[in-house]
């Protein structure tokens, strides 16, 4: 006689997320075709990739998965659901899950673990101080409208992000972002010290918990003030707004800047009498064109700044390679490089390098529409060989520029 059987909570677990996950239940049919793990940048390193991390799950094999450090591989960039012929939402329902069993057996890397404890202290993964959020709009004139002190209603709400309030290597675009709004006479106000994080990272490197304290806090800073809209700096705040916070009854109109400056482009084009010589490649983040469709706006922008000439990278649109900072990635940097030895970012710049030339051939840009790719890709243009002069910019310093408004 044997003694009753333990429960297989593994399998729980599998039955738990199809279940909790939207589509969740596509999971099930699976084939291991491994589709998903050849388009994963990382997959070549991890244990379990995509594929493998649902075979183990069917096996019952969660807590070896659990034990297994490289899922913190993943950047959820969601090049693994794109290619998946059965429409499994796997960034969505199965790696994020994962990530948060890990966090939760305390099998974490330290530099992602201490990302996220300033993230839970400061309302920034950054560590930096709450009253400083706001203090890259000083000496402007005129005054950059901070809701709490403007006591008035606005057209738009700007959420500016972490990386362009805190980063130095960011700031020069959040500040050509201001100077357009303002050029472009919109109606506007920022958050200031009641901004908080987003916390679509956090929540897509496992801390569920966190990303809803961080939403709801920004939820009570909205519920707050008058405005018609919201604009984001970073398609990572856009994506949690549109897509995430409504699952927290969090709901408010939200657009990623381009959009909202492409709907304005004939006053942009009136303002833009200055040319750049200069061949550009633009980067297509994953939260922006991957993840939610915005492929034209970007480029219709960067079409229109005279002298530009727009070329494109072997991996774009729905198939761009992705920086390597989603899903936890910025604050992994030193883990994935121990487990790679090579950063995805490396790949992009060779990628931008062949498309837009070498040196010989004049002032080369690559274009990027996100806050974490500034520093990531000018790290990398200090490694691969021929990058060196390669310049890399928001698209809204190129539009500043263009307009007059730089420095």
């Amino acid at each position: 006689m044997t003694g009753p059987m333990a429960l297989d909570t593994s399998k729980e677990f599998l039955n738990q997320l199809i279940t909790a996950t939207p589509d969740g239940e596509r999971i099930r049919l699976c084939l291991q075709c491994g589709a998903c793990s050849g388009a994963c940048p990382f997959g070549f390193v991890m244990k379990f990739p995509p594929h493998g991390m649902i075979a183990a799950l069917r096996a019952g094999m969660l807590d070896t998965l659990v034990d297994t450090d490289t899922s913190w591989m993943c950047v959820s960039c969601y090049a693994c659901t794109q290619v998946c012929p059965a429409k499994i939402p796997v960034t969505a329902g199965l790696t994020t899950r994962i990530k948060e069993e890990m966090l939760l057996a305390g099998n974490v890397p330290s530099e992602l673990q201490d990302a996220l404890e300033k993230a839970q202290r400061y309302d920034n993964p950054l560590g930096e101080s709450p009253r400083k959020r706001a203090e890259w709009a000083s000496g402007f004139e005129p005054e950059i409208p901070i809701m709490a002190k403007a006591k008035r209603p606005v057209d738009v709400l700007w959420f500016v992000g972490d990386y362009p309030s805190y980063h130095a290597g960011v700031i020069p675009s959040t500040k050509a972002m201001a100077k357009i709004l303002q050029a472009l006479d919109v109606d506007f106000g920022i958050l200031g010290p009641e901004e908080v994080s987003d916390g679509d990272s956090v929540r897509l490197a496992g801390e569920s918990g966190l990303f809803e304290m961080l939403a709801e806090k920004n939820a009570k800073a909205f519920d707050k003030y008058e405005f018609n809209e919201i604009i984001t700096t970073d398609p990572h705040a856009f994506n949690a707004i549109k897509n995430e916070y409504p699952n927290l009854e969090i709901s408010y109109p939200v657009r990623h800047y381009t959009q909202f400056l492409a709907e304005r482009l004939d006053q942009l084009e009136k303002l833009m009498k200055k040319s750049i010589e200069a061949t550009v490649a633009f980067h297509d983040p994953c939260y922006l064109g991957r993840v939610n469709g915005i492929f034209e706006e970007p480029r219709q922008l960067l079409q229109a700044i005279p002298g530009v000439e727009l070329v494109e990278m072997a991996h774009q649109r729905e198939n761009s390679l992705c920086c390597g900072g989603g899903g936890g990635g910025m604050w992994l940097d030193g883990f994935q490089w121990e487990k790679a030895e090579v950063r995805i970012s490396e790949w992009r710049v060779r990628e931008a390098i062949s498309a837009v030339g070498t040196d010989e051939n004049g002032t080369r840009i690559l274009a990027v529409a996100c806050p974490y790719e500034p520093p990531r890709f000018e790290d990398a243009t200090k490694t691969v060989p021929g990058a060196a002069g390669l310049i890399v910019k928001d698209i809204v310093e190129l539009i500043a520029e263009a307009m007059g408004l730089e420095g």
